[in-house]
């Protein structure tokens, strides 16, 4: 009988610690975050391969784009589709890209994105990285929520992105 009631206190403070985790998204959007920036970095870099010409990056603080051009504003007829037809249509996407077929995300509210560099990433048509920069040494984004930092990078000329 002191065995169960043990139990059964155990599981109630398991379970009130593992509740109270799920009710802060702050953790999980960022995990979201770095991992769709991930998938895009490498989708634009066999994107590149594939249509054998240049494929834009754009980073800035609310979000990420991919582009055929290297212009501040993607023109429409120049933007990257999304591989599945729609980009992920949650708020935050919504107004930052202004449109749904775009391969485009925007930063959700409880997560930031610090950037460095000018926020321009570009990979040729051999799937390399550069920054238009001499000297491109890689790319690293930190992606916060929760209190901790999620690291995107991406390596210099063999454009791995981890």
């Amino acid at each position: 009988m002191v065995e169960l009631i043990v139990v059964m206190v155990l599981a109630g403070i398991i379970g009130a610690v593992g509740i109270a985790r799920f009710f802060d998204r702050a953790g999980f959007d960022a995990d979201a975050f770095a991992d769709q920036t991930r998938s895009m970095l490498r989708y634009a870099q066999k994107l590149a391969i594939a249509g054998n010409r240049p494929v834009y990056v754009r980073l800035n603080a609310n979000g990420i784009s991919l582009c055929y051009d290297p212009a501040k504003d993607c023109p429409p007829a120049k933007q990257v589709l999304a591989p599945s037809g729609t980009n992920s249509g949650v708020r935050a996407t919504r107004d930052y890209c202004n449109s749904s077929a775009w391969y485009c995300e925007g930063r959700p509210s409880t997560v930031t994105l610090n950037v460095g560099g000018n926020g321009l990433l570009v990979f040729d048509a051999l799937g390399r990285p550069s920054d238009g920069s001499p000297q491109f040494s890689g790319i690293q984004l930190a992606i916060g929520g929760d209190g901790s930092t999620r690291t995107v990078s991406v390596a210099p000329e063999t454009g791995y992105v981890f």
